[in-house]
């Protein structure tokens, strides 16, 4: 009988983790740390890295690199730094990602680009560095975190347009790399709460939205937690999930039309 205890799944992997320093990336690398992982975490505040960092069982097997996603330089001189620290990358873990408050319906193509950016372009990017300097007989996974705003258009315009980008590029990216053992994966998460992520502040500013949010878009009454989500993501970057390349997993309590066929 298959064992799927993902506990001791992470002893020793090496893994890049986006978007590191606050909600989802954050609780992801607690996660991965307290089961033995090696992470660089990239994020743009270098203190709030630190002090996850300091509070880690091993510190010294965890580095922190600043990174601002809107520029390449820096990306790649980021994945130089992961590399040298990390040598051989198993998982790169793409959480960074949003919509920056970019409600415009008529969005401005500068607006847009940096949208783009930040939630694809990065990630592409990171994806061919590293997938360029891996061992041929290495398995890699690439783990995308996007929205149900790819499918069902709950976000904004500039918000819905580039996550629809980001699942065509997993779809695609997992189709075509599978051959050479990279297997390149994503979630498509609804609402649910994380410290410091969006659903978090919107419940704190307006908990009468908050709650119709629930009543009428949820059919299970209640908001999802950032440890349902994080199951789904450990799985992912599992040796379990071999046979997923290409695949975006919804998980969004129902909210969706994304299981209809």
């Amino acid at each position: 009988m298959m064992n799927l205890n993902l506990d001791k799944e992470f002893l020793g992997k090496r893994i890049i983790v986006t978007g590191a320093s606050k909600g989802l990336g954050a609780e992801a690398c607690k996660a991965l740390e307290e089961r033995g992982a090696k992470i660089a975490m990239l994020s743009r505040s270098k203190r709030k890295m630190d002090k996850l960092i300091s509070k880690f069982k091993n510190p010294f097997n965890h580095i922190s690199i600043r990174v601002d996603l809107i520029n390449d330089r820096e990306i790649k001189s980021a994945i130089k730094k992961a590399i040298k620290f990390l040598k051989n990358i198993d998982i790169v873990l793409h959480v960074a990602g949003g919509g920056f408050g970019l409600n415009d319906n008529l969005i401005i193509n500068s607006n847009l680009k940096m949208l783009f950016q930040i939630n694809l372009g990065a990630a592409a990017e990171i994806n061919r560095l590293i997938v360029k300097n891996k061992n041929k007989n290495q398995f890699l996974k690439l783990i995308h975190v996007g929205s149900i705003a790819s499918a069902e258009m709950v976000g904004s315009v500039g918000y819905n347009t580039v996550k629809s980008a980001l699942a065509a590029y997993v779809r695609s990216l997992g189709n075509k790399l599978y051959k050479n053992k990279v297997i390149a994966t994503g979630i498509l998460p609804g609402g649910f709460i994380a410290p410091g992520n969006f659903m978090e502040r919107f419940k704190k500013k307006n908990r009468n939205a908050y709650n119709k949010f629930i009543k009428t878009r949820l059919p299970r009454g209640v908001m999802g937690n950032v440890n349902e989500v994080l199951a789904l993501l450990l799985f992912l970057c599992s040796k379990h999930s071999s046979m997923m390349g290409g695949c975006l997993v919804p998980i969004d309590a129902g909210e969706s039309r994304a299981y209809q066929i």
